[in-house]
């Protein structure tokens, strides 16, 4: 008669778009990463080969939804896909996808008719490639957990952000929601720094992408420290048109915290030329040198993530990790 005492596994593999925080991650966790032994064919498709068994582990797949000067956005979707594939056709035990900032998530909803809800279809897609449980950073809206049918884990950047704001923000602080659908979140930052809360009433130019006008600015900002709180900022067209709102109704310093800086086209020549001081954002997404400036600075979010997954792998519980805030 067979007796085997069952001993888990963990097994962390890293895609292409942002191996430095995977590394962090792995440090914080005591690990190594897995090598995926990552290639492309000459037509430009795809290959994986996992350079040990990962039979029966508890294997984390890790890529940030991002382009990079060699890689599309859906480039780097599709590689983790196809880690997931390999994983669970290897015989891994338990298959989860690590997200730190989730690609396309902000197609979440049919805002117009005739569109798609892609945020979905990405969630089907690593469903039938064989992922059994998904990890992702402050989507862009709750619902998406429900869009995966497996446990999701929603985890928030607010503690290092607040960290960073506790540290750098002085005088009287007022939070700053840079639109109404942002507020919620812009509360839950004022509640714990103990600050005022103002929010800027903007409107989408209808049928015009990231075209934004801002309006009025409800709240007391005159003379304070104002800080804009957003999930991400991409063409920083929403952020810099609050902040030169805040700016107009007398704030004494304009700063602004996100957890993904995407920092698409124009972004970088926006802030730069703003009101803003200073953008603190999280290592969700890599920070390519040319997007680097004095008045970006990144806080690390991989102690947040290493936690999280070794709850996972140890079956313990991830919103104790932040005491419930992260239910969101």
């Amino acid at each position: 008669m067979m007796e085997q005492v069952s001993t888990k596994r963990f097994h962390l593999v890293a895609g292409e778009t942002n191996l430095p925080l995977a590394e962090e991650i792995a440090d914080q966790l005591g690990e190594t990463l897995c090598d995926a032994n990552l290639a492309e064919f000459a037509n430009g498709e795809l290959h994986c080969r996992f350079g040990e068994s990962v039979r029966g582990s508890d294997v984390f797949i890790l890529q940030t939804h991002c382009s990079s000067s060699t890689f599309s956005v859906n480039d780097a979707i599709m590689q983790q896909l196809i880690m997931v594939d390999a994983a669970r056709r290897a015989s891994a035990k338990r298959i989860t996808v690590v997200c730190p900032f989730y690609g396309y998530g902000r197609q979440d909803r049919k805002a117009e008719g005739r569109e798609p809800i892609t945020a979905k279809l990405v969630a089907n897609l690593f469903m039938t490639a064989g992922a059994t449980r998904l990890v992702s950073v402050d989507l862009h809206s709750g619902q998406i957990q429900g869009f995966f049918d497996g446990p999701v884990d929603h985890l928030t950047a607010m503690p290092v952000l607040v960290e960073w704001m506790s540290s750098n923000l002085a005088g009287d602080v007022t939070v700053v929601s840079p639109d109404a659908g942002r507020a919620k979140v812009a509360e839950r930052y004022a509640n714990v720094l103990g600050a005022d809360l103002a929010i800027v009433h903007k409107r989408h130019v209808k049928g015009v992408k990231n075209a934004v006008e801002a309006g009025e600015v409800v709240g007391d900002v005159e003379g304070r420290t104002c800080v804009l709180i957003d999930d991400m900022i991409d063409t920083g067209g929403t952020l810099v048109a609050a902040a030169d709102a805040v700016a107009e109704q007398g704030a004494g310093h304009v700063l602004a915290a996100a957890t993904h800086g995407l920092f698409s086209g124009p972004a970088i020549e926006r802030i730069s030329s703003s009101a803003i001081e200073k953008v603190v954002v999280t290592n969700t997404l890599p920070l390519p040198p040319e997007k680097q400036i004095d008045k970006i600075e990144v806080v690390s979010i991989a102690k947040i993530i290493a936690d999280a997954l070794g709850a996972v792998f140890e079956d313990t519980s991830v919103s104790e990790i932040f005491g419930g805030a992260n239910q969101h």
